[in-house]
């Protein structure tokens, strides 16, 4: 069965952990059932933004420090462009709604935390999602901090949205996927993209179909999917 996403470790090609990330990696392992069913499959709730605040947590891969939220900043309208091994990918970043998420999210793009990773998950059933944003390829890497979900009420998954991957309630890092095709998920993840060019591109990555590493349908792409850089540009 396929399972949401989320940053629970999944197995990556050509990628080795130290042994202090395997054990920080571990305490997300009781989040995932033994059947691989996600057991964090019912609506996390949200704090408000007004509350945003980035806890230290561990792993802290590729560390880059953690930001201090900043609401005049966090409001700014912008989109995010992903320049990729298989084509550009540009989203518009939903700040009114998620200003928690983007102002993460354009901290780490700033910095250049995503420049050289690549996206180490792509699901062709039941769920139809590219998962990117660990630094390790592992699928349990993460940025050094925590914040809280974010625009929950009502959330769904269609084409073109971009949503954060977590361990569970609360504990969105760096991980984060794209929908390439409507997908029906618990309101779990927070949205806080849209996509406005290169859709196809992920349609295309999808079409290339993926190694079934996780399970049937759920695995490393077969096309590479290495991200060289993210520019964040003012809308």
């Amino acid at each position: 069965m396929t399972t949401p996403p989320s940053t629970t470790p999944r197995k990556a090609r050509h990628v080795k952990r130290t042994h202090w990330a395997l054990v920080a990696a571990a305490t997300v392992l009781p989040l995932v059932a033994s059947t691989g069913t996600a057991v964090a499959d019912t609506p996390a709730t949200a704090a408000p933004a007004a509350g945003c605040t980035y806890t230290p947590a561990v792993p802290a891969d590729n560390f880059k420090g953690i930001p201090v939220f900043n609401a005049k900043k966090a409001a700014k309208p912008y989109s995010a462009t992903l320049r990729t091994s298989q084509g550009q990918i540009t989203f518009e970043a939903l700040t009114d709604k998620a200003p928690c998420t983007t102002f993460s999210f354009r901290f780490l793009a700033e910095h250049d935390y995503f420049d050289r990773s690549h996206c180490h998950r792509l699901t062709t059933q039941r769920i139809y999602v590219l998962q990117c944003g660990d630094p390790t390829g592992t699928g349990s890497g993460g940025p050094g901090y925590s914040f809280p979900d974010e625009n929950l009420t009502g959330a769904t998954y269609p084409a073109g949205t971009v949503a954060m991957a977590n361990a569970g309630p609360n504990t969105n890092g760096s991980q984060f996927f794209f929908v390439w095709k409507d997908t029906k998920l618990s309101p779990a993840y927070t949205p806080f993209g849209r996509i406005t060019a290169g859709l196809d591109v992920l349609q295309k990555i999808a079409a290339g179909g993926e190694d079934d590493q996780n399970n049937p349908g759920d695995g490393f792409p077969t096309l590479p999917v290495n991200i060289r850089n993210v520019k964040i540009s003012a809308r």
